[in-house]
């Protein structure tokens, strides 16, 4: 067995440790969120986080991923990161502006496409596309990154919900590597994990948010994990490769890339830029519900999973197919939330 649960420990016991000291830091430094008309939050909360979950991922996953057994790009994947780290750190403090926010998540996007060679070259026969040129897979690939990215992002915006949301996806995609014989990427997604856990410990409680440093980076790293799973099942064909494959990995990321799509798609439609910032995420919704932070996370993890049991068992019937039929449920149950709402606010 490859060191995933130590992997995952040391990673859980790194960030665990260090988030008090942040914590204390911030609080002094004033390096904290204010509550705001768009905040789900009603007091001053630290928002360095991230840099506790960097800690533990970097640390735990540059101590175990086995470099003497199996070649690796590990190298330029931590390069990305720090890229990532010091985007998000830069804006928690200093707020940058999105023009140089974006240009730093495409610099993490092309180190990881063209040196750690994580690009998508099949298109699995959708549109009667299979092999795709890099002309055409290397601005896809990095369109594709900067799109979870930036839903990740989006997503964070009560407690606990990016990071359930990460701890989800981690689990998936690092048993499935395990299962496959990739110990990077297993150990990667295992430390990622192990740091959220620890993070989760205190953000449940809203005592810190990890702010654009963690959700860019749970991003990153989720982009990463969904792009070497898609071309893994070219490369590596047995028993445990996945059918519908594509599909497969937007269900796995359903939460985070599902409410993009629908908001954006929202905010076009009534004539709003679609990066014109607003309270109609599936999260702020839940809230008008009257769910807590928690119920609302729990919610919307629990979704998820079934998301990912369902993609799974269907994987059978086709990309195209499964690809309907996710976001056919995927506008079922946000209409459910939505038609929940108006009936609560007419009554």
């Amino acid at each position: 067995m490859y060191d995933i649960i130590p992997a995952f420990l040391t990673a859980f016991l790194i960030t665990y440790f260090a988030i008090p000291s942040i914590i204390k830091v911030a609080v002094e430094k004033n390096l904290v969120d204010e509550p705001g008309e768009r905040r789900s939050h009603s007091k001053s909360v630290p928002t360095l986080g991230g840099l506790g979950i960097f800690a533990g991922l970097i640390f735990s996953t540059t101590f175990w991923v086995p470099f003497h057994e199996q070649p690796s790009h590990l190298q330029y994947i931590l390069c990305a990161f720090i890229v990532i780290f010091l985007i998000g750190a830069k804006d928690d403090i200093i707020p940058l502006s999105p023009s140089k926010k974006f240009a730093g998540q495409i610099f993490a996007a092309f180190l990881l496409v063209y040196f750690a060679k994580i690009q998508l070259t099949s298109l699995y026969g959708i549109f009667g596309v299979y092999t795709i040129p890099d002309f055409v897979g290397i601005p896809l690939t990095i369109f594709t990154i900067i799109v979870i990215i930036n839903a990740f992002n989006l997503i964070d915006g009560i407690n606990a919900l990016s990071g359930t949301i990460g701890c989800i996806i981690c689990g998936t995609f690092g048993y499935w590597f395990y299962c496959m014989n990739r110990p990077d990427l297993a150990i990667i997604a295992a430390a990622l994990a192990g740091a959220l856990v620890a993070f989760l410990r205190y953000n449940i409680a809203a005592e810190i948010f990890m702010g654009d440093t963690g959700s860019l980076l749970i991003g990153l790293t989720a982009a990463i994990l969904a792009i070497s799973f898609i071309q893994s099942n070219i490369t590596y064909v047995n028993a445990r490769s996945v059918r519908s494959v594509p599909a497969v990995a937007v269900g796995i990321l359903i939460i985070p890339l599902f409410d993009t799509l629908r908001v954006f798609t929202l905010r076009i439609l009534k004539g709003n830029s679609p990066f014109n910032p607003d309270r109609t995420h599936i999260h702020h919704l839940l809230l008008d519900l009257g769910f807590s932070h928690l119920q609302g996370t729990t919610a919307l993890g629990l979704v998820n999973l079934i998301f990912i049991g369902v993609v799974f068992e269907l994987q059978w019937i086709g990309t195209l197919p499964l690809f309907g039929v996710v976001i056919f449920l995927g506008t079922v149950l946000t209409g459910i939330v939505e038609y929940a709402l108006r009936r609560k606010q007419k009554t």
